[in-house]
């Protein structure tokens, strides 16, 4: 008895045309799921960018806080009021906003998203702006990430090439003294890192006594859940406590559930399951049917139908590994091109990999499991 694994690729190969178009429908469908779910991992990282750079164990925001892309104020003094409980070390006043940034080469405004912080604090975890902190003790000096967009203009290449950069932001002169790396979201195109001082500078509307995010570090050895606890209860309901996995956990949530960018992107890798299907269904329906005359045969001459449906489902399965090896390869190039134009975070790791092969496989099964219908209808009298 032939194997059914050899049966399936000697059918499949015969047809060399059509072979190579299931392979590359089943490459197309890999490609649309790898695109889907890499925007979305890219979008849930670089949401959180700056949350895991920020050296703190507990966070405080605003009551009605949703994302860090749109800025909302508390006061300040919860954070002094947070000093007085058991197991605070020390707590940092992080001021955020967005600014309007002029473009140094066109002149054209555009809004950047800024950080304010102490020099002093060491609360960014970034080499580049603990090396550069005590230049922001100097009035109107900034740090300007590299990966920005190239909307905000060439900063990071002049910077290289000659030094400090002389531009405006919101109607005031700055200098850009150093470059760090941070990357942008869906949200944030571009970010400068400055002072606290130099953050009230630029926006002089704004109250010193207010501001967007505080960071709480604990002593050696403290329950952060336990010092959570106890802000909670005394602290006034004007502000949300949450740990760092909470804060990280609360920023992913918000793009996924309350905008339609989770829903949307969920959507893509289905569809790309449901393409796949019909292109797989489509080429196995038309293979069977050219060969019902064999597997009449077959069955006359005694294979059951379960070796006949193994046939078709180790078919689906060639399919799918067969196209699943240039789409990885295909999503690869496109993962770099689109990182290089965007700065979002995009790389194809084992375990998403591993993801879109369960996927690619069931849904080449699925493809197999309904093309058997018309397998399972072939009777030997019926064909001869």
């Amino acid at each position: 008895m032939v194997s059914f694994a050899r049966l399936a690729w000697l059918q499949l190969r015969r047809q060399k045309v059509r072979f190579a178009v299931a392979i590359a429908g089943v490459a197309f469908a890999v490609i649309l799921m790898f695109m889907q779910i890499g925007f979305q991992d890219a979008l849930f990282r670089s949401a959180v960018n700056v949350h895991v750079r920020l050296k703190g164990d507990l966070f405080l925001t605003h009551a009605n806080y949703n994302a860090l892309p749109f800025p909302s104020a508390f006061p300040r003094r919860r954070l002094y009021q947070a000093l007085a409980f058991p197991g605070v070390a020390s707590v940092i006043p992080v001021y955020t906003g967005l600014v309007p940034w002029k473009n140094p080469e066109t002149g054209g405004l555009r809004d950047i998203f800024i950080l304010g912080v102490d020099p002093t604090a060491d609360a960014f975890d970034s080499p580049a702006v603990v090396a550069n902190a005590r230049l922001l003790r100097y009035p109107d000096v900034v740090l300007y990430d590299a990966f920005s967009r190239p909307e905000f203009g060439p900063v990071a290449a002049r910077f290289r090439q000659g030094g400090p950069v002389a531009t405006e932001a919101r109607n005031r002169t700055v200098s850009v003294r150093g470059l760090f790396e941070l990357g942008t979201s869906f949200g944030v195109d571009g970010t400068i890192f400055t002072s606290d001082l130099n953050y009230l500078r630029m926006n002089p509307h704004e109250r010193p006594g207010r501001v967007g995010l505080g960071v709480v570090r604990l002593e050696p050895g403290a329950d952060p859940e336990r010092v959570q606890r106890a802000l909670r209860a005394h602290l006034p309901r004007d502000v949300r406590i949450m740990t760092r996995q909470q804060f990280l956990d609360h920023e992913v949530a918000y793009w996924a559930k309350a905008t339609p960018i989770g829903f949307v992107f969920t959507f893509g890798v289905v569809m790309g399951l449901v393409v796949g299907m019909i292109i797989v269904y489509q080429i196995l329906f038309a293979d069977i049917t050219d060969h019902l005359r064999e597997y009449a045969t077959l069955k006359a001459m005694g294979y059951t139908n379960r070796y006949l449906a193994g046939v078709v489902v180790m078919e689906a399965v060639i399919l799918g590994l067969a196209g699943f090896v240039p789409g990885v390869a295909i999503s690869t190039r496109l993962y770099a091109l689109t990182k290089s134009t965007t700065m979002l975070p995009m790389a194809i790791d084992p375990l998403r990999a591993g993801q879109i092969l369960v996927l690619t496989l069931l849904m080449c099964w699925g493809s197999g499991m309904i093309a058997m219908r018309k397998l399972r209808a072939a009777q030997p009298a019926d064909v001869f």
